[in-house]
C-alpha cells in the first residue's frame, strides 16, 4: 500500500514542513500557586501563555523559545526550554528546505533526496520535542503537557521516510 505517489512526494514534503511549523507541539494547562490557571500553547517558534481570571491584555503573553529559556534560566525546567529551542531549529531547517524545494525542486532533488531529508528532519524534531515534553513533565512544572504536534511530527516524518520514490 502506497500512501504517497512518488510524483507528489515533494509537494507533500513542503506542505508537511509548513504544517509542522504552524501546529502546536505542546499544550499544557496548569494551576500555578499565586497565579491561578494558566494555559500554555507551544508552537515551534513561539509560545502563547494565557492566565485565566484577569484581563486579556494582562493575561496573554507571547514569547519565543529563546525568550522563554531566558526567563527560566537557572531553573531545573530550563533543560526543557533548551530542548524546545533545539527542536525549533530543526523545524526551522525543515521550513528552509521546504522553501528551497518549492522554489528549486529540480535542482534540490538532483542534489539530495529532499523528501527523505525532510522526513528525517521532521522525525528528528519529533524526538527532540518528545524530550522537551518529558522534561516539562518531570522537572516539576505543574500540569500535564499534551504533545499534540509531536505525534503529528512522527506521523509526517514517517510518511515521508516510507514514501515510494521512483
Amino acid at each position: 500500500m502506497v500512501w504517497v505517489r512518488s510524483e507528489y512526494a515533494g509537494e507533500l514534503a513542503v506542505v508537511l514542513a509548513w504544517l509542522s511549523a504552524l501546529l502546536p507541539w505542546n499544550v499544557t494547562y496548569s494551576t500555578l500557586s499565586g497565579v491561578g490557571s494558566v494555559l500554555f500553547v507551544r508552537f515551534p517558534f513561539f509560545q502563547v501563555r494565557y492566565v485565566a481570571g484577569i484581563s486579556i491584555s494582562k493575561g496573554l503573553a507571547v514569547s519565543t523559545p529563546l525568550g522563554a529559556l531566558a526567563y527560566q534560566e537557572g531553573q531545573s525546567i530550563a533543560a526543557a526550554y533548551t530542548a524546545w529551542a533545539v527542536g525549533a531549529a530543526v523545524v526551522g531547517a525543515a521550513v528552509a528546505l521546504s522553501v528551497l524545494l518549492y522554489r528549486y525542486e529540480e535542482r534540490v532533488e538532483a542534489t539530495v533526496d529532499a523528501v527523505r531529508v525532510m522526513g528525517a528532519l521532521l522525525s528528528l524534531a519529533g524526538v527532540v520535542l518528545t524530550a522537551a515534553t518529558w522534561l516539562l513533565w518531570t522537572r516539576g512544572f505543574p500540569g500535564l503537557p499534551i504533545p499534540i504536534g509531536v505525534v503529528l511530527l512522527y506521523l509526517f516524518g514517517g510518511t515521508l521516510l516510507v514514501a515510494r520514490r521512483d
